[in-house]
């Protein structure tokens, strides 16, 4: 049953899991930089020279008071235009939880590093500038980060101090969350009223908006279940152990392992496991890791694994346990994230890297475009630079693969042009899962919370 808002407050989490991974995103000018500033400094994360760096980038442009958007647009560029464009990735610590923060641009043209942003995250933190509301890129960063799996939402009403927090355009966000998270399918969310500028509701509660009484935006992070981006490789979704073979390592005097990282669930000594694509039987004798051998590999740990049998495994191969084989196809309906400025378009010809495997592939036909304001699939025959649709791609080698709400790793690839080399694509292997988007297959994850 999905957590609505009230359950989400409970402040009960896996305390086994400590580590948090949320990424920060939304429109550009909406104060994601200006919020994880705010965050690093008021829990006093910050050295004193990078407490220094900001307030003389600050002086430079002649702001009166140090900007602490500075504190994570580390590049040159960044500061001259004061937006983000790379991903700044931060590390914090609280007596209650470790985080690793993504600051991820909200510019259009750097979509995709948005998306790679939020690949590995547990929680999106979507800041909302409250006199502009939900803008068509705030939708699209949502969208994106309900379609790589992450289904815990943190919204900040931003610059609350620009409407004298004002109540009803608070609530005025809150129902377009609503609307939003319920027909992506996301299972929690809550929205916080904050000024990022003052540090309002962000670390220290305000006394500015005394109607409001829910958590500021650090007590919404720590309570946050943590460890959703482990158990999306798999664990506790469904999805068996995978191993897909990175590399053939030789034993001095005779005799191979074959090294990888472990995701879905654990690979345990004995298990039996079918090599794909090619569908042979085989049993892990052993298994090896840097500190020496263990009985049970859990997922997200690389290790070596010793097989009863001698066969002709080579990177790109995949070992899987017997009891849960993913499919194993050429032709695959997949959800795509354009990236380039040419159009995709069909019989385009790319290479696909999935997992440890790289193939040539040809993209059949385009099935349609995801509108991010309707979040329904449009009939389309191409699609343009940072547009979300769907589409039908032939594979030279067979894949491996299992849809990506079971498993974000055999479930996700890249799409490679195949005369510059460059990433072009984000893929997910199926349709978009979102409510009412319009196609026969797709279904709701969830029922959205609704907040007090």
């Amino acid at each position: 049953m999905p957590r609505t808002d009230e359950q989400a407050t409970d402040g009960t989490h896996d305390t086994g899991m400590d580590l948090l991974r949320f990424a920060a995103v939304g429109s550009v000018d909406d104060g994601k930089s200006t919020l994880i500033g705010r965050l690093l400094y008021d829990t006093r994360q910050l050295f004193d020279d990078q407490v220094a760096a900001a307030e003389a980038a600050s002086a430079r442009r002649g702001i009166g008071e140090v900007d602490l958007s500075f504190i994570t647009d580390g590049l040159r560029a960044e500061r001259e235009q004061g937006i983000t464009i790379d991903v700044a990735y931060r590390y914090a610590a609280t007596p209650r939880r470790k985080f690793v923060i993504a600051d991820c641009p909200g510019h259009v043209q750097y979509t995709r590093n948005m998306a790679t942003g939020a690949s590995t995250a547990d929680l999106a933190l979507l800041v909302v500038d409250v006199v502009n509301g939900l803008r068509e890129q705030t939708r699209r960063h949502a969208c994106i980060a309900a379609l790589l799996g992450v289904d815990q939402f943190v919204v900040c009403a931003n610059k609350m101090d620009l409407v004298d927090w004002d109540e009803d355009a608070y609530h005025r966000v809150t129902d377009d969350v609503r609307e939003l998270a319920a027909r992506l399918g996301v299972s929690s969310w809550r929205v916080i009223p904050v000024c990022a500028l003052r540090g309002d509701n962000v670390v220290e509660r305000s006394q500015a908006a005394r109607w409001y009484q829910g958590p500021t935006v650090l007590e919404a992070l720590e309570e946050a279940p943590a460890g959703a981006w482990a158990s999306g490789h798999g664990t506790g979704s469904g999805s068996g152990a995978r191993l897909p073979v990175q590399w053939v390592l030789r034993r001095p005097g005779g005799g191979r392992s074959y090294a990888g990282m472990v995701n879905g669930g654990a690979l345990r000594a004995g298990d039996e496991v079918t090599v794909l694509p090619e569908g042979w039987r085989t049993t892990i004798t052993g298994i090896e890791t840097y500190d020496g051998p263990i009985d049970e590999a859990p997922a997200g740990i690389s290790v070596s694994v010793d097989l009863a049998d001698d066969l002709d495994v080579s990177r790109g191969d995949l070992l899987a346990v017997v009891s849960d084989i993913p499919a194993v196809v050429n032709d695959l309906v997949a959800t795509v994230c354009w990236f380039s400025d040419r159009p995709l378009r069909g019989n385009d010809r790319l290479r696909v890297k999935h997992t440890t495997r790289t193939t040539p592939a040809r993209v059949t036909a385009v099935r349609g475009r995801l509108d991010v304001n309707r979040l329904e699939i449009d009939p389309a025959a191409e699609l343009t630079n940072n547009e979300i649709g769907t589409v039908e791609l032939t594979t030279a080698v067979p894949l491996a693969v299992d849809p990506y709400r079971r498993d974000r790793i055999t479930g996700s690839f890249v799409l490679i042009d195949e005369g510059t080399n460059a990433t072009v694509a984000a893929g997910m292997v199926g349709e978009p899962q979102l409510a009412g988007s319009g196609t026969a297959s797709s279904q709701a994850l969830a029922t959205s919370g609704s907040p007090a």
